[in-house]
């Protein structure tokens, strides 16, 4: 998706995102040049709350250093290990703030819902950090960790 300097805020919320493949993460990257790259550096945080489908027998609040990103080009992960069973997909939304700033770095934060794949329970899962670049972000991608997406749908919203 090609993003503009019309808007100091960006955000994209996600419905049913449903991958091809099994057990996958959602992720997503910017780009400084239009789409020929999505390689911009970041610092992220990831923690989720989660419930089993069973029952009270777990459930937690949790810090996920193994999804964190120190300053990486990779891909940054939104919600992780959806299955591609009928009833298995996320939602959610992803905010970015003032992309077009050629002085700040740029902020984002994502929160999904997600039923994960392994466990067959329901999770609450949250990201934030920030592109450590003051370029204007004029693209961004959204894929999964291996195959295609899908179904689901992903729209963009601008807020001035």
């Amino acid at each position: 998706m090609v993003l503009d300097d019309t808007y100091k805020e960006y955000l994209f919320t996600f419905k049913n995102i449903h991958p091809q493949n099994d057990n996958v993460d959602f992720q997503f990257n910017m780009s400084t040049d239009g789409g020929s790259n999505y390689n911009v550096t970041k610092t992220t945080t990831f923690f989720r709350a989660y419930h089993g489908s069973a029952g009270g027998e777990y459930t937690a609040l949790n810090y996920e250093a193994t999804r964190d990103l120190a300053q990486s080009t990779s891909f940054s992960t939104i919600t992780f290990s959806i299955g591609n069973d009928n009833d298995e997909n996320a939602g959610g939304y992803l905010k970015l703030f003032n992309p077009s700033s050629s002085v700040f770095v740029k902020h984002f934060i994502a929160r999904t819902s997600a039923t994960i794949h392994v466990y067959d329970e329901a999770d609450d899962q949250y990201t934030a950090g920030y592109g450590n670049t003051t370029s204007v972000i004029n693209g961004i991608q959204f894929k999964f960790s291996s195959g295609d997406i899908d179904a689901g749908d992903i729209c963009l919203y601008g807020i001035a």
